[in-house]
């Protein structure tokens, strides 16, 4: 059950903002940009960042719908499943784990950072550029899961892809895709 008495069973984060849709066009806008403008990583990079801290918070509904965003945009299946049990043994590229490194100790002990952490990061060629835009996903999804968990959304998808609207559209529907998912709200809301 809902957390939320107002929200149906098995709610879903549409449900949960559809039903207090005060803030969603500011918050959706800013979650698009974040994930989906151009910048030094790429969409798919991104979405893996989103899946993987939505795993270390062990938020079901986030990580369960940034897996699918992820592989649909080219990201290894299992990936980010070997990722949080061991970055080191994963099959992430070695230019990518001082990045998932960074991100798990920012999710987890943001306060334990040092410049050594940082340094790991750019040796491996990354620009800071780079590194601000995982700190910017990193985050959104802790906001967005406190946002899920707290509000009881009780979705999830559990491998379920065709219930995913990129999955069923396909990788070329990334762009502006939480734009997208705004206008589905703010009609689910005036219905």
């Amino acid at each position: 059950m809902p957390r939320l008495p107002s929200l149906p069973e098995g709610a879903h984060l549409r449900d949960l903002l559809a039903r207090f849709p005060k803030n969603i066009e500011p918050l959706m806008t800013f979650v698009n940009s974040v994930l989906r403008s151009n910048g030094e990583l790429t969409i798919g990079e991104r979405e893996l960042i989103a899946a993987f801290v939505s795993g270390l918070n062990s938020c079901r509904f986030c990580y369960g719908s940034h897996v699918i965003h992820a592989e649909t945009l080219g990201i290894d299946p299992g990936l980010i499943k070997q990722l949080l049990e061991d970055i080191e043994a994963s099959d992430v590229s070695e230019k990518m784990k001082p990045m998932l490194r960074y991100v798990e100790k920012l999710n987890t002990l943001p306060n334990k950072l040092v410049q050594a952490d940082v340094d790991a990061v750019l040796e491996q060629g990354w620009v800071e550029e780079a590194l601000f835009e995982a700190i910017e996903v990193t985050g959104l999804f802790n906001m967005m899961s406190r946002i899920v968990e707290g509000g009881g959304v009780t979705f999830d998808y559990g491998g379920r892809t065709q219930g995913h609207t990129l999955q069923k559209a396909g990788p070329d529907a990334a762009k502006d895709s939480y734009l997208v998912f705004l206008e589905m709200i703010k009609q689910q809301a005036s219905a």
